[in-house]
């Protein structure tokens, strides 16, 4: 099961074609879908889980928290549409691009993704890449 929460002014467009694209991606690694809850946010909310959860005193534009046994999916994904808008801006591309990039980072993550290193980083972002281009 696919939740979509909202705790700011914003809303998906399609929350049905994103949940099946969702799905997709997970059986497409070869895992299995428990439950994921997205909840869309602002960067105050989403600052105030960084500083609590993770000791981190910075924006971000999202956390996931895992709770996956084995390639069973399970977790919490909350994005910050704020932040989501502004690094839309900033490397150029839509909206609505870089909220499923973040959408589909935080799957790929419960998919045994790292995105620590250098070469981690890369291979997530491959993956984000491929996954996009099925979406569209």
């Amino acid at each position: 099961m696919i939740n979509f929460n909202y705790e700011t002014d914003f809303s998906l467009a399609d929350e049905q074609r994103i949940s099946t694209w969702i799905l997709d991606v997970i059986n497409s690694e070869e895992h299995k879908l428990e439950e994921i809850n997205y909840v869309f946010c602002d960067d105050d909310y989403l600052h105030k889980l960084n500083v609590e959860f993770l000791d981190h005193d910075t924006l971000t534009d999202i956390i996931s928290f895992d709770y996956s046994v084995g390639k069973i999916i399970q977790g919490d994904i909350f994005i910050s549409v704020e932040r989501v808008a502004d690094n839309a801006d900033d490397f150029g591309v839509a909206f609505e691009e870089e909220l499923h990039r973040v959408i589909v980072h935080g799957v790929l993550h419960y998919c045994g993704y790292k995105d620590k290193s250098a070469e981690d980083t890369e291979a997530m972002r491959s993956k984000e890449d491929y996954y996009l281009e099925r979406l569209a």
